[in-house]
């Protein structure tokens, strides 16, 4: 039996993010979390792969500090056999070193695998450092930007895509794939499946459990300052007689202003 992990992140949902209109920064702490877009399309794959071969279990795996219950029941809905989660206070602030270094920990406490699958970056921090991180740490051979995966064997083949031009690699299992988003669509689940999620085996670990060397998990990156941009509106207000004449006015002031082009 193949077993595939995937690595999920409980990631801020952006779509949702708003501002503090005084100090410009970012209200996350109330923004709702879902499961990262890129990290979904690397379930999406595993789950793939399993209709394709059969004999497959996928194992999905968080790291996070915060209550992921709603999210690791989604991945089960989608058709993940078991969800691991290592929660813990101290992974607050971790950075992307030290959630790769625990990620990497909980792998080797799961035991053997073929493929471990990872999002490209999220779409929160858009750091794209996990995935590579975590190979070195476990020594795999590595493949990034994947828009097409297939089983052949014991040889992965995946299709990349670079700046100016595509290739297709092949590694030996046990192999690190990072997705693009160009790789499928993720599925909603059934009703059914939902149900089905309820009954499957969400297993939790702690810092201890794994035996985490808490002074890995300094922060090796500073963030000084995140501010959404500041934006002013001009307050041109436009007034006329009637419909023909606002829509003159308008035209005329967007294409002052740069907006739209004269033709």
């Amino acid at each position: 039996m193949k077993r595939i992990i995937v690595c999920l992140k409980q990631a801020v949902d952006v779509s949702q993010l708003k501002v503090n209109p005084t100090t410009r920064q970012l209200m996350t702490a109330s923004a709702p979390r879902k499961i990262s877009d890129f990290d979904k399309n690397a379930l999406e794959e595993a789950i793939k792969i399993k209709e394709k071969l059969g004999d497959v279990e996928i194992f999905t795996l968080t790291v996070t500090s915060e209550d992921a219950k709603a999210v690791l029941r989604e991945a089960l809905a989608m058709g993940a056999d078991k969800a691991y989660v290592v929660n813990d206070p101290s992974f607050r602030d971790v950075d992307t070193l030290g959630t790769a270094y625990v990620l990497a920990e909980a792998i080797k406490k799961i035991g053997e695998f073929n493929l471990v699958l990872c999002g490209e970056t999220s779409l929160d921090s858009f750091s794209g450092l996990v995935g590579s991180r975590l190979a070195e740490l476990l020594d795999l051979p590595q493949i990034s930007s994947v828009r097409k995966l297939s089983f052949e064997g014991d040889v992965v083949a995946a299709e990349r895509v670079l700046e100016d031009a595509v290739e297709t690699v092949k590694a030996k299992v046990p192999v690190l794939v990072m997705v693009t988003r160009e790789i499928n669509q993720p599925r909603i689940p059934s009703l059914m499946m939902i149900m089905k999620a309820s009954k499957k085996e969400i297993v939790t670990w702690t810092a201890a459990d794994l035996g985490v060397q808490m002074d890995k998990l300094g922060s090796k990156i500073e963030i000084m300052e995140v501010l959404a941009p500041k934006t002013e509106r001009k307050k041109i207000r436009i007034t006329g007689e009637n419909v023909q004449e606002l829509a003159d006015k308008l035209a005329k002031a967007l294409i002052q202003e740069g907006v739209v082009g004269r033709r």
